[in-house]
């Protein structure tokens, strides 16, 4: 009889372990980031918080100077990348930090890449989350552009070519 209930015991402390590890994890998704020459320069690895997507990027081979940082509508990369659509906005805001109306879902700060091309950054995007209308049927993507987003123009912050694409994928 004792046997049992230690096994029953067992058994129960492993379902609950179990439970909280599962209950503990967070949604996650990356994308791997390719120059238009198909070439890898990074990747982003995006993790649903309480608070809003973290998004931790490894980025290498890349100009340096400001860049553009946004979560686009398409999960399509095909070079020059116009394929990705516009910036994720499910909520049909206006671009930009700066506009009164402003804040695409998919609107983050700039980076700043050293002489280096290799920059390790993280972002906690408040307005992001890892649901159904980041992966609708078109899916979404990352996308850094040439220059530096101005936090105003609508619709995309006249930052200038897009320089380098990764589909986001669970």
């Amino acid at each position: 009889m004792k046997s049992n209930r230690v096994t029953v015991l067992l058994a129960s402390i492993a379902f609950a372990a179990a439970t909280l590890q599962t209950a503990g994890a967070a949604e996650q998704a990356m994308a791997k980031l390719k120059n238009p020459k198909g070439e890898s320069v990074g990747e982003v690895k995006l993790m649903q918080t309480p608070h809003g997507t973290l998004l931790h990027a490894r980025f290498s081979n890349l100009p340096p100077g400001a860049h553009a940082y946004h979560v686009h509508t398409v999960g399509k990369c095909e070079p020059p990348f116009k394929s990705a659509g516009g910036h994720f906005n499910p909520g049909g805001k206006k671009h930009g930090f700066l506009a009164a109306d402003g804040l695409h879902a998919g609107d983050m700060p700039n980076i700043h890449v050293p002489a280096s091309g290799s920059l390790e950054i993280e972002v906690l995007n408040t307005l992001l989350k890892l649901d159904s209308s980041l992966f609708d049927a078109d899916g979404a993507a990352i996308v850094l552009h040439a220059g530096p987003d101005d936090y105003k123009t609508d619709p995309a912050g006249a930052a200038g070519a897009r320089i380098a694409c990764g589909v986001i994928a669970k």
